[in-house]
């Protein structure tokens, strides 16, 4: 049975490693099959095709979509999607148009808690001048010595309503799924344990989600418990969604999930992967 690794990050959004390398520790690591998901970018990809070929391994084109709904972020992985597809690349670009602003907003917001040069700091992580984003201020935020890890900065500084979050308008879930679809992707709904939301309000996610042409729904995830594995597996069944699996692994020390370490999907979910 092959090993799949649907979601991680490499240093062309706010990932740690270079994409090659990347591809090459998902190898050493016994992953079959690897998709490359960065932040609302694809120039990752041809460095990490080319290493996957070296690797003897499957790269899966993929991106990370931020979505906005409900006034919430949310996220929307992108898989087997054609890069040069002329709608998936402006809107990508659309999406990355305010992160800048909003980087700057949030360094404000931090200073104005106590937290001088977040602006400055946030961008010394930062590897792709395009793509500044929370971890990259939550990096700092931590090597600075304001809290022990990243679930501690973010709980204290960087989610709805403590000082450094900012609200921002993302894609919408029509528009994400569409242009998706429109580079022959399948659009995956990302860690759908880690949004605030009520369990109506994630029935209702999930529904609209469907609705608007989603495929899929990530299971197995590091934002996940075991319980939560069942849980959204029955919301796939239940939903006529498929089951995706990833380790949204950054880098070593990111996270407790390393490349490949995932369990089986449940068997009651039909894979992401069932027609590839």
């Amino acid at each position: 049975m092959p090993r799949y690794d649907l979601h991680c990050h490499s240093t062309h959004s706010d990932g740690l490693f270079a994409p090659a390398a990347v591809v090459a520790r998902a190898a050493q690591r016994g992953v079959d099959v690897l998709a490359l998901t960065d932040h609302d970018v694809v120039s990752g990809l041809a460095e990490a095709q080319q290493a996957a070929s070296d690797a003897g391994i499957t790269l899966v084109c993929g991106s990370e979509l931020s979505v906005t709904w409900k006034d919430i972020t949310i996220h929307v992985v992108a898989l087997r999607i054609d890069p040069d597809n002329a709608t998936l690349v402006q809107g990508l670009a659309s999406i990355r148009g305010g992160r800048g602003e909003r980087a700057r907003l949030m360094a404000q917001g931090l200073a104005e808690a106590g937290v001088p040069g977040a602006y400055q700091g946030a961008m010394r992580y930062v590897t792709n001048d395009d793509l500044v984003s929370r971890t990259h201020f939550a990096r700092f935020l931590i090597d600075a010595g304001y809290a022990k890890d990243a679930r501690g900065v973010f709980d204290r500084y960087l989610t709805p309503g403590k000082p450094g979050y900012v609200a921002h308008a993302w894609a919408s879930l029509p528009q994400a799924v569409g242009w998706i679809h429109a580079a022959g992707g399948q659009a995956v709904l990302a860690h759908p344990g880690r949004y605030r939301v009520t369990p109506t309000g994630m029935r209702k996610l999930l529904t609209e989600f469907r609705d608007a042409g989603g495929d899929a729904i990530e299971i197995l995830s590091p934002s996940h418990t075991p319980a939560q594995y069942q849980e959204f597996a029955t919301h796939a069944r239940v939903l006529g969604l498929r089951g995706s699996c990833g380790s949204d692994w950054h880098g070593p020390g990111e996270g407790w999930m390393d490349l490949g370490d995932l369990p089986d999907l449940p068997a009651s979910v039909e894979p992401v992967w069932k027609h590839w």
